[in-house]
């Protein structure tokens, strides 16, 4: 049966000599792996391999059938054509280390339009601005509304945010009740747009410390989530 449908890209790796996995995340059937039988074979093919970079935007006609665990795509072309995403070194860095977390968090097959367009509008925004330095942060934890651990911001004047359970709390319970410099950022990042991000001002090591909070807050609340294996590179390019 033929599909057409929205896709962006989170991974791909090479399978035998010439095909790659192509893993997307799609707006009609959520996460959905394709073998690319052949694209790393001949010239043609590897103009088509051109589309399936790291958080591409995609419209693909995919050769769906039922029950199979490696779809194939008929035909693809762009959905929308980043200007920088792709060519600037610090969006590029961002684009690898959230295709990565995407990958990890984005597994079942189940369609999730509002998180589809949520990637998308995103990505986009990303690839027009020129202040772009804590977009990775805000992305992550508004990402968390759409998986189901969004902080609780009933008491948001408390003392401390709990990790474990996502909320705030007037007392230190145990390890995961975050307080300082970090609680600070949460509540300036919470229920904020990506447009005012320019008014909120961190130092390079606010940010990393900032970050692995929120990679600490991703692990408590997905089990199977590990820490990225890009975070290392990602802290070293963009702070």
């Amino acid at each position: 049966m033929l599909i057409k449908t929205k896709a962006i890209v989170l991974s791909k790796i090479k399978y035998r000599d010439n095909d790659l996995i192509v893993k997307c995340f799609t707006s009609n059937r959520g996460a959905v792996s394709y073998l690319l039988r052949g694209v790393l074979k001949n010239r043609k093919g590897s103009s088509k391999v051109a589309y399936f970079q790291l958080l591409s935007q995609l419209e693909i006609e995919e050769n769906y059938r039922e029950n199979q665990t490696l779809q194939t795509i008929k035909d693809v072309r762009l959905d929308y054509r980043y200007s920088t995403l792709h060519t600037n070194i610090l969006k590029s860095s961002i684009v690898m280390f959230l295709a990565e977390v995407l990958s990890s968090v984005l597994r079942e097959e189940e369609a999730n339009q509002q998180l589809y367009n949520y990637l998308e509008t995103t990505l986009r925004w990303l690839d027009v601005k020129d202040d772009f330095s804590n977009f990775h942060l805000l992305f992550l934890l508004n990402l968390t509304r759409h998986l189901g651990f969004y902080p609780d911001t009933t008491a948001i004047e408390s003392l401390y945010f709990n990790l474990n359970n996502g909320a705030f709390q007037s007392k230190k319970e145990d390890i995961y009740s975050v307080s300082g410099e970090n609680l600070i950022t949460l509540k300036k990042l919470l229920g904020i747009n990506f447009d005012d991000l320019e008014y909120v001002k961190l130092s390079a090591k606010q940010r990393q410390s900032f970050l692995a909070m929120l990679l600490l807050y991703f692990e408590l609340h997905l089990g199977s989530f590990k820490k990225p294996k890009s975070l290392q590179i990602f802290n070293q390019v963009f702070n």
